[in-house]
């Protein structure tokens, strides 16, 4: 009897330390989710729509200097963003700038202003190629007036924007896990369909060294937003940390873009002249379930670029809030977040999908690589060599 009575007791008992166990077991694995991939996947989720999302990107940039030279400027890419966002994030965490204002201010003393320049030239038009996008891929799949779908877009980015860091984190978050899950179908898709033409493209070789050039520009002008994004390293407290985190950053970012990039060459060259390539292959896939659900992963994209330039340039004015010991108002985020897009909307209407990618990125790419990328990675460097082991 005694045992019976002391059963239920021990079994609570027992269940409580599980509980807890679990718990405890949890909050590491969220430790190390918000340490190590966290940062990756907020910039890769904003580097998705203006980076590869559409395919257009990836034919511009690394296509046309030969199918098999443009795995060689993804892997330029990749390794720039690596370096870049490791010392970033390292400078940033020993200095807790976690806002990009007071972060460029320390990189450029009085220069930062440059930066900001730039930082709205390049977010109206990224943001422009995304409402450009959302309108052609609405109009391509749904007949729809290019400017609903530029519309719907704005109006999502605006809402999301209004609640703030932690549903941007929590949103990046999910989609970029299902951005993975439909990139790694489509490539199986692909390569069960296509495998003998991939291999047919993949074979042709280029001269020259332009899929060097075309890794430095396609790094330089998608790693221009970093500091702006830099809300999402809060969470770093080493040195190793934010250096493995960084480099982690530059593999999870470009990964979809070479499943992405291995698919379309099964449809090249005839590829290269479609505005949103992605969709042009999706139709010779000739699989309506997996096209709907790639196209709904496709338009959440560039909500989640349009989200990542409008939230970190929010960021930017709530710390101009914080620094007088103020809070930005809720509704401030609309207004900003309205105001970048309605211009964005009138430039994807007026220029359109593959003029904003071939004409827009020239001098701006080249003015963030001046004024951002060399200046982190000498100041990363040098502060690293002087402090030696410490952390």
């Amino acid at each position: 009897m005694l045992v019976l009575n002391l059963m239920p007791a021990g079994l609570e008992i027992l269940n409580s330390l599980n509980s807890d166990h679990s718990r405890a077991h949890f909050a590491n694995i969220m430790t190390w989710f918000r340490k190590y991939l966290l940062p990756g996947f907020v910039f890769q989720s904003v580097v998705i729509g203006g980076g590869y999302g559409t395919g257009r990107e990836l034919i511009e940039f690394f296509m046309t200097t030969g199918p098999s030279a443009g795995y060689l400027g993804m892997v330029v890419a990749m390794l720039v963003w690596g370096l870049v966002m490791a010392l970033t994030y390292e400078i940033a965490r020993s200095s807790k700038s976690y806002d990009y204002k007071s972060f460029i201010s320390q990189l450029l003393g009085k220069g930062w202003v440059l930066y900001e320049v730039l930082l709205v030239l390049i977010a109206i038009l990224v943001v422009s190629v995304m409402a450009s996008a959302a309108g052609e891929l609405s109009h391509q799949t749904l007949g729809l007036n290019p400017l609903i779908g530029s519309i719907i877009m704005m109006i999502s980015v605006g809402l999301i924007v209004f609640f703030g860091t932690k549903l941007v984190e929590r949103v990046f978050s999910v989609w970029s896990i299902a951005l993975y899950i439909v990139y790694i179908t489509l490539i199986i898709l692909t390569w069960s369909f296509f495998d003998d033409q991939i291999r047919a493209a993949g074979s042709l070789s280029s001269d020259g060294d332009s899929w060097l050039v075309g890794g430095i520009r396609y790094a330089g002008y998608n790693i221009a937003i970093l500091p702006a994004l830099l809300y999402s390293a809060k969470y770093l407290e080493t040195r190793n940390e934010a250096i493995l985190s960084g480099f982690l950053g530059g593999f999870i970012g470009i990964l979809p873009a070479i499943l992405a990039y291995t698919a379309m060459l099964s449809q090249y060259p005839e590829i290269i002249s479609e505005s949103i390539p992605t969709n042009y292959l999706l139709t010779k896939l000739d699989a309506p379930l997996f096209n709907g659900i790639f196209q709904v992963i496709l338009f959440g994209t560039f909500i989640e670029t349009g989200i990542g330039y409008v939230h970190g340039f929010n960021e930017r004015i709530a710390g101009l809030y914080e620094s007088r010991d103020s809070e930005m108002p809720a509704y401030m985020r609309v207004v900003v977040a309205i105001s970048i897009l309605l211009i964005a909307v009138f430039l994807a209407n007026a220029l359109g999908l593959i003029g904003l990618i071939a004409d827009g990125y020239g001098l701006i790419t080249w003015g963030f690589i001046a004024v951002y990328v060399v200046p982190v990675i000498i100041v990363g460097l040098v502060r690293i060599l002087r402090s030696g082991r410490k952390s």
